[in-house]
């Protein structure tokens, strides 16, 4: 199949999707980290005390970008790291009182962006559609290994 523009969409939506999204947080006075410190947060706020390589697989972040997100996270008091008691080779992440009571405003903003994602969708449609972005997720991580 030739002249397809699956790619090319979803590079598209994911550049206006970060864009909105910050904006978005900004104006629910949430501007104390961008979308992708968002998604370590909201992974986190599903799931607190994890190890860096398990959020980087959750987030699908690499290490290095991770690692530098964390480090400005722990500067604005978002989150703390420690060690493992069990592991000390393990760091843990765990999220700080300041940031647990955010999770509140940042689901607003989620629904926000849903209802923007889906405008015009029947149930059925977004049931379809997540379930064709599920398969090219899974398709793209087993390729990365």
């Amino acid at each position: 199949m030739e002249n397809t523009y699956g790619g090319f969409y979803i590079s598209q939506i994911k550049q206006l999707q970060s864009r909105i999204f910050e904006k978005l947080l900004k104006v629910n006075g949430i501007a104390d980290f961008n979308g992708a410190q968002g998604r370590i947060l909201y992974v986190l706020w599903q799931e607190d005390n994890l190890t860096i390589s398990e959020l980087g697989q959750r987030t699908s972040l690499a290490k290095t970008t991770l690692t530098s997100m964390l480090d400005r996270m722990t500067e604005q008091g978002h989150v703390q790291r420690s060690y493992d008691p069990t592991d000390r080779r393990q760091i843990r992440i765990t999220l700080t009182e300041s940031a647990k009571a955010l999770n509140d405003s940042y689901k607003a903003v989620s629904v926000q962006m849903n209802e923007l994602f889906y405008k015009g969708f029947s149930d059925d449609e977004i049931l379809q559609l997540d379930g064709t972005l599920e398969k090219i997720l899974n398709n793209l991580k087993e390729c990365e290994g």
